[in-house]
This record gives C-alpha cells, sequence and structure tokens, in this order.
C-alpha cells in the first residue's frame, strides 16, 4: 500500500534527522499531505503526538551515547536540541528516572524504538459515513484543555466530563436552553497544538438568545465535513471510532482533514434506563 510506504519513509526522514532539524512541512509531503492533516493522523495512529514521539527518540539515542562513550553531556544535549544542559538533564530525568550523569552508572534506562507502520488485517466491519458541505453555525459552552498526547486524552476527557457533571453543568446548560434536564449535548474540539486542545461541551447557539459571559462561543465557518456514525445506545464506542477513522478511512479516502473545530455529535431520545443515543463524528475535510 502506497500509504504505508509513505508513512514509513516519514519515519525514515525523521530518524535520519533526529540529531539535526526536523521539517514537520518536509514530513508531511513525503506522506503527500498537509502538515496539519499528518500530525493530527499521526496522533491517531501512533499514541503519542509527533513531538513526543521525535522526543523519545532523541532521549533514547541520548541514553545510548552517553552509556557507550565518553561524550560529555553538554555536547549531547546541542546535538539533540537542547539549549542548555539543565533543559536537556530536566528533559532526560522525565522520561528516564535518572540524570544524565547516572546513564553510565549502569542504571535502568528507558528505550523507545522507531516506530514502524504495517497493515493490519481487521474484521470486515463496515464505516458508515458521509460527506456534506454545511453553512456556517455557532456553538456554546463550557470547554476544558485536555493533553494532545492520545495515551491520555481519552481519560483526561472522562475526568473533565465527570468534574463538570458534578457541578451540575448540564443541568444549568438545559435550564438556560429550556430543554429537559436530561438533555444530550455535543462536543467540540478545538484550538490544537502540539501538547494539549480545548474540549468543550456545547450546544448550537439559539437565535435571539443571551449567552451568559460564563460561557464559550465558538464560530465554525462553512466547510465540508466527512461525519461517522459512531454508536447507538450507550457511547462508550468512541474512542474506536475516532481510531479507526485516522488509521482505516484517512488512509484509503481521497480526503485530509482541514484546520477546523472537530465535533462529537450525541443525539438522545429518552430518558433513564430507556435513553437511547446516536453520536456522530464531524470531521473538516478538503479533497486531496
Amino acid at each position: 500500500m502506497d500509504w504505508l510506504k509513505r508513512m514509513n519513509d516519514a519515519i525514515d526522514y525523521i530518524e535520519a534527522n533526529l540529531a539535526g532539524e526536523i521539517s514537520y512541512d518536509r514530513a508531511a509531503q513525503i506522506v503527500c499531505c498537509s502538515t496539519y492533516h499528518f500530525q493530527r493522523m499521526f496522533s491517531f495512529i501512533a499514541g503519542v503526538t509527533l513531538s513526543e514521539y521525535i522526543r523519545r527518540r532523541r532521549l533514547t539515542l541520548a541514553a545510548f551515547e552517553l552509556q557507550t562513550s565518553d561524550v560529555k553531556v553538554l555536547d549531547t544535549a546541542i546535538k539533540y536540541g537542547y539549549e542548555s544542559p539543565e533543559a536537556f538533564s530536566r528533559a532526560f530525568k522525565t522520561l528516564h528516572g535518572v540524570m544524565p550523569t547516572a546513564a553510565r552508572s549502569g542504571v535502568a534506562l528507558k528505550a523507545y524504538p522507531k516506530m514502524t507502520f504495517f497493515l493490519s488485517v481487521k474484521g470486515a466491519a463496515p464505516m458508515n459515513y458521509r460527506v456534506e458541505t454545511r453553512e456556517a453555525f455557532e456553538v456554546f459552552g463550557i470547554y476544558g484543555t485536555v493533553c494532545a498526547d492520545m495515551e491520555r486524552s481519552f481519560a483526561e476527557v472522562e475526568e473533565f466530563i465527570g468534574k463538570e457533571y458534578e457541578k451540575n453543568t448540564w443541568a444549568n446548560f438545559n435550564e438556560l436552553l429550556g430543554r429537559p434536564r436530561d438533555a444530550w449535548f455535543h462536543a467540540a474540539l478545538f484550538d490544537h497544538t502540539e501538547t494539549d486542545f480545548k474540549y468543550m461541551i456545547c450546544w448550537y447557539t439559539p437565535p435571539k438568545l443571551e449567552i451568559p459571559e460564563t460561557y464559550t462561543r465558538l464560530k465554525v465557518p462553512a466547510q465540508t465535513w466527512a461525519i461517522f456514525h459512531a454508536s447507538n445506545g450507550p457511547c462508550d464506542k468512541m474512542h474506536d471510532t475516532w481510531r479507526h477513522i485516522y488509521s482505516e478511512w484517512f488512509p484509503t479516502s481521497d480526503y485530509e482533514q482541514t484546520e477546523g473545530p472537530m465535533f462529537e455529535m450525541y443525539f438522545g431520545y429518552g430518558e433513564g434506563d430507556a435513553a437511547y443515543g446516536l453520536s456522530e463524528v464531524w470531521i473538516p475535510v478538503k479533497k486531496k
């Protein structure tokens, strides 16, 4: 598969430049997609952000060199992109649990090997999706900042939702909208950076409704969306849906992600144990 080869070629480019400058733009060119799409896709497939993967690989190589040679800590720090021995030592201890100078004393260190992408044949479960162009709209809600590392983001989202539920955010929200107490909401994922993004419990802004300043308003421009059916019933399959989209759908589709908010759309019917839920993932896209 050409996509697999291009992803592995991008990894080869990163590996060849761990001791130098790595251009995200160049890596994305190798994969034949935009830099934004490459970073998002890498994070979901690899489970870590691109910057975190590069950091781990550099500190892995740095540990090998300190263990097997008389190289100075300062020289190793500069070689792998750190501006000072102090910054390098902090990063090294965060990853390995010891200071760089201790690497020569036979202590246990962590090693993160070079990543390789390969084809995994899975069940023939279909992915139900549609592509739609929609007019601009606005949502409002309450947001929390979540780590961009996929290993942590799902857990942090659940923690954020739990805290807001304890603060009666849902009840206050529904009271403002004049809806039943148990009505369902949507979630916006926006302002992505290399380290984090914002996750907002939200709903469409009704015409003429005065929104209190305690809520954040988010304007979403007109654009094309890839919309994926996530689940019927409990929305506990959302994690798997995200992974399938980036590991299976995007690599074989004619689309790539564009910059802008993404959404988890939750539509609920009924209350209590009889509640029925339909959920969707909305991602802004464009033709390659």
